[in-house]
């Protein structure tokens, strides 16, 4: 147990350094790898992207844990609460969302596919946290304290962040169309009926992969 807990306190920290850095990198401009990928808004509009607010949700969860699990490895708490945990899943289940857009969605739209999408701060956003969050919480965060009906709460950030854009795109029709700038998942491209299709299957995948991550989580060896 203490072996596992351990294990976990370091991916927490390195999730959380990593967040800390791709934030900086994002935010400052600062580019380390060549990309023909480019966003047009401001440091601020970033927030808008689901991979932004997902990735630093998922980083501030890992920074509340790790401080339980150093107090737990120390002996100044006897436990890690429940809902922390439901919070941990939570937060690898939106970076997981993340994930599965990136590679499922996205990397087929995108003018140079998925390569184009890890570049830079991407590179930890789309890639390395997701899969380091959703890793740690299968493997290393085993926990009985999540009951089946938990996974509900995995479909709160997306229900949030779902009302922000399906709310900007309806605003913003014009003539039954809306702009690529409003649209920036393209969701909405092909025609408003599209949202119809989307919603439910973004809502089923979410809760696929909380499924998949709670079982995994209780496996016991």
């Amino acid at each position: 147990m203490n072996k596992k807990i351990k294990i976990s306190l370091v991916i927490n920290i390195l999730i959380v350094v990593l967040t800390i850095f791709s934030s900086v990198i994002m935010f400052t401009g600062f580019k380390f790898m060549e990309s023909g990928y480019k966003i047009e808004t401001t440091p601020i509009g970033r927030f808008k992207f689901f991979t932004t607010d997902s990735n630093l949700f998922m980083g501030i969860v890992a920074f509340v844990f790790a401080i339980y699990e150093i107090k737990l490895i120390r002996g100044k708490t006897s436990e890690i609460p429940a809902k922390l945990y439901i919070l941990k899943l939570m937060g690898s289940v939106a970076v997981g969302l993340t994930f599965v857009t990136v590679f499922g969605y996205l990397g087929i739209i995108v003018e140079g596919g998925v390569s184009q999408l890890l570049r830079n701060s991407n590179l930890f956003f789309h890639l390395i946290i997701p899969v380091l969050s959703m890793l740690n919480f299968a493997i290393f965060e085993r926990t009985n304290k999540i009951r089946f009906r938990n996974n509900l709460y995995s479909l709160l950030p997306t229900l949030a962040y779902g009302i922000f854009y399906l709310t900007n795109v309806i605003v913003h029709i014009e003539d039954g169309k809306v702009s690529l700038e409003h649209d920036w998942y393209c969701f909405a491209q092909g025609g408003l009926w599209q949202i119809a299709i989307v919603v439910p299957l973004i809502f089923g995948v979410t809760y696929l992969i909380s499924i998949i991550l709670w079982r995994i989580n209780r496996i016991k060896y």
